[in-house]
C-alpha cells in the first residue's frame, strides 16, 4: 500500500521496498524532499518491520548525464543515471527489447534531470551492442557521446559492431571505440596471384592499421592490378612474430609468382602455383630462407616454370629517366634494346629491371627496337607490349609530331604485330566520351546568358558560362553547338532611351560690332546658319538584335578554343526568347 501510494501518473511507483529478514529496505528516487519523507513515515508506520534501512535518493539534475550497461556472466547490469521523464519499468522495457531474449536486468541506475532528447532509444542503440560483445564488455553514454569497449564474441560480431557504430541514433556522435577483436585458434593468411595480377588476401589480420599497411603494400606489388581483400580482423598470431614482417615476406614471394598462393597456417608459409620465371624458383627458396620473421617456419614450395602468356614487356620515359620492366627472351635481347636506348636517350638514365623468361613473341626485340624512335620523340610516355601487341600512349610537345607518332609506327612494326597509338599534344584537354559529353551539357547556362536591354555586350556573369561550354566542347570533338540569341522585350526601355534633363543654355560672348555697324549685321553678310548634325543609324532591334548577339557568343566560343565546326548559329526565331539558347545539335 505504501509503495501503491508513489505512483505517477503512469502507474509506476517511484518507491521499492525489499524485505531483509526482518528488516525492509526502501529504495527508489522521490520527486522531493516532502514525497521522501512521507514514504519514510508510512514505513516507520507498519507495524511488522524491525527497522527501516533507506537508501531513497531525490531526483535531481545530473550534469553530466551518464548512464552504462555492463554486460555480466548472467545479463546485464544498468549504472549512472536515467530520465526521470520515463519510469523505471518503461525504461527497462525499451532496453529488454534490444537485448538477446532471456536477459536479465540488474538496474541500479538512479532517475535523474538533464537527459538530452531521445534518450531511451540511444540507450537502447548502445544495449544492443553487448550482444555481440563477451561478458566484461561496457557501452555507456555521456549526454549525447556513446562509447563502447570489450572483446567481440567472433570475427562476424567484431565485423558487425564496427559497421553498426559508424551509424549513430540522429543527435548522438560516437566517442571512445575499444573494441579487441576476437582470438581465433587458427589464425592464417594468404596471397593469392590470380590471372592479370591481382592480389586476393585471405585469412586474418591482428588490427585494423595492420589491415590497412598490407592493403597498401599489395596494391603496389600488384602494379595497378587489382587487390581483393578478404581477410578479417583477429587475434590469435602466435606471440613473437611480427605480424608486418610476414605480410611483407609472403607478399614478395607473391611477387615470384604468375599465378598461385602463399600461405601461412600452422606457424608455417607454403608457396604452391607457376613461377615468373625460371629464375624466380632459386629467388624465392633464397626468400624462404632469409626473410620469413622469427618464430614462422619455411613450409613446402611446389613451383612449376611455364611460359608466359601474355608475354609483357614496357619502356617507361620518365621526366631524367627511361625505366625498362617485365621480360626478354635472352641476354643478347636485352643488350640489343638497351643499345638502342642509349642512342636515343643521352641525357636520361636508362634503369633495366627486365627478367629473362621463354614464350616471347616472334621479332619482339625488332619491334621494340622500331618503336624507340617515337617514344623517344615524346615528352613523357609509355611503351607496353602484351604478346604481339604493341601500345604507346603518352604527351608529345607538338600536336604534329603526335600526328607522326600514330602514323608512322604501325608501318615500322614487323610483320603480324599490331599497334595502339594514343598519343596527345601536351596541355591538349582529355577527351570524353559521348554519353559523358551529353551530361557535361547544362542547360541551366542559358538562365544566365542574358544581354543588358539593346546592348550586344557580354556581361560578366556570361563568361564562366562561356567558358565552361568552350572547354566541354574541347573535351569532346563531336559535340556540335547552335547558338540563338534573344530579343528584347516589347516596350523595353534601353538605357539610350532614357533622356537626361537638358541643361540651361549657356550665355553667349557679345560680339564686337562692325564699325558703323551699332550691333546690326554688317552689310551684304548674312547671318551663319548652324551646320546640319547626321541622322543617327538606326538600333538594330527584334530578330537583328537577336542574331548580333547570336553572332557575339558564337565568336567568344570560338576565341575560347571551340572547334570552327562545332558552334554554328541557330535557325529558330528569337520569338519570346529572354536569353541566349546554346543546344546540342544532331
Amino acid at each position: 500500500m505504501v509503495v501503491r501510494l508513489t505512483e505517477d501518473r503512469e502507474g509506476e511507483p517511484w518507491l521499492r521496498v525489499a524485505a531483509r529478514g526482518r528488516d525492509l529496505a526502501a529504495r527508489g528516487e522521490a520527486p522531493g524532499e516532502a514525497e521522501r519523507a512521507a514514504a519514510l513515515t508510512r514505513l516507520a508506520a507498519l507495524p511488522s518491520p524491525r527497522r527501516i534501512v533507506s537508501d531513497i535518493g531525490l531526483v535531481e539534475t545530473a550534469a553530466p548525464f551518464v548512464w552504462s550497461a555492463e554486460r555480466t556472466g548472467t545479463g546485464v547490469a544498468l549504472t549512472g543515471s536515467r530520465p526521470a521523464e520515463i519510469g523505471r519499468r518503461a525504461f527497462e522495457a525499451v532496453l529488454v527489447a534490444a537485448l538477446p531474449a532471456g536477459a536479465a536486468l540488474d538496474d541500479e541506475a538512479r532517475a535523474a534531470r538533464g537527459a538530452p532528447p531521445d534518450f531511451p532509444a540511444a540507450a537502447a542503440y548502445a544495449a544492443a551492442k553487448l550482444s555481440r560483445l563477451a561478458p566484461g564488455a561496457r557501452v555507456s553514454l555521456t549526454d549525447t557521446v556513446i562509447s563502447a569497449s570489450g572483446e567481440a564474441v567472433d570475427v562476424e560480431a567484431y565485423d558487425a559492431l564496427r559497421a553498426g557504430l559508424g551509424e549513430p541514433p540522429r543527435g548522438y556522435s560516437i566517442g571512445r571505440i575499444d573494441i579487441l577483436p576476437p582470438s581465433v585458434a587458427d589464425f592464417r593468411f594468404g596471397v593469392e596471384r590470380v590471372s592479370g595480377g591481382g592480389l586476393v588476401l585471405t585469412g586474418n589480420t591482428v588490427s585494423e592499421s595492420a589491415r590497412a599497411e598490407i592493403r597498401r603494400a599489395a596494391a603496389e606489388a600488384a602494379g595497378g592490378a587489382f587487390v581483393d581483400d578478404r581477410t578479417r580482423t583477429a587475434r590469435g598470431l602466435a606471440p613473437g612474430i611480427e605480424p608486418r614482417a610476414l605480410a611483407g615476406a609472403m607478399l614478395a614471394l607473391a611477387d615470384l609468382l604468375q599465378s598461385g598462393r602463399v600461405a601461412f597456417e600452422n606457424g608455417r608459409v607454403t608457396v604452391t602455383g607457376d613461377a615468373l620465371d625460371a629464375q624466380a624458383v632459386g629467388e624465392a627458396e633464397a626468400l624462404m630462407r632469409a626473410r620469413l620473421p622469427k618464430g614462422v617456419a619455411a613450409g613446402t614450395m611446389t613451383l612449376a616454370v611455364r611460359p608466359l602468356s601474355p608475354y609483357r614487356v614496357s619502356l617507361r620515359r620518365e621526366a631524367d629517366s627511361v625505366v625498362v620492366a617485365g621480360h626478354l627472351p635472352s641476354p643478347e635481347a636485352r643488350e640489343r634494346l638497351l643499345a638502342a636506348l642509349r642512342a636515343r636517350f643521352f641525357r636520361e638514365r636508362v634503369l633495366d629491371r627486365t627478367r629473362l623468361a621463354d614464350g616471347a613473341p616472334p621479332n619482339l626485340a625488332a619491334a621494340l627496337e622500331a618503336a624507340v624512335p617515337a617514344l623517344a620523340n615524346l615528352a613523357e610516355g609509355e611503351i607496353a607490349v602484351a604478346d604481339a601487341q604493341l601500345a604507346l600512349t603518352g604527351e608529345s610537345l607538338y600536336r604534329e609530331s603526335a600526328a607522326r607518332v600514330a602514323e608512322s609506327l604501325p608501318r615500322a612494326l614487323p610483320a603480324g604485330w599490331t599497334s595502339r597509338v594514343a598519343v596527345l599534344p601536351r596541355g591538349a584537354a582529355p577527351r570524353r566520351d559521348a554519353e559523358s559529353c551529353r551530361a557535361g551539357f547544362d542547360a541551366a547556362w542559358n538562365e544566365r546568358l542574358r544581354f543588358e536591354p539593346g546592348s550586344t555586350a557580354l556581361t560578366a556573369a556570361m563568361y564562366p558560362i562561356l567558358d565552361a561550354a568552350a572547354a566541354l566542347a574541347k573535351a569532346c570533338p563531336t559535340l556540335r553547338l547552335a547558338v540563338t540569341g534573344h530579343a528584347d522585350p516589347p516596350g523595353t526601355k534601353r538605357p539610350q532611351d532614357v533622356k537626361p534633363p537638358e541643361p540651361a543654355p549657356e550665355p553667349k560672348p557679345a560680339e564686337a560690332p562692325e564699325k558703323g555697324t551699332k550691333g546690326k549685321a554688317a552689310k551684304g553678310k548674312p547671318a551663319a546658319k548652324s551646320a546640319a548634325k547626321p541622322e543617327p543609324a538606326p538600333e538594330p532591334s527584334g530578330e537583328d538584335l537577336a542574331r548580333l548577339r547570336a553572332q557575339a557568343v558564337l565568336d567568344y566560343l570560338l576565341q575560347a578554343g571551340a572547334g570552327a565546326d562545332q558552334v554554328a548559329l541557330g535557325d529558330g526565331p528569337a520569338g519570346e526568347r529572354r536569353s541566349v539558347a546554346l543546344a546540342p545539335s544532331p
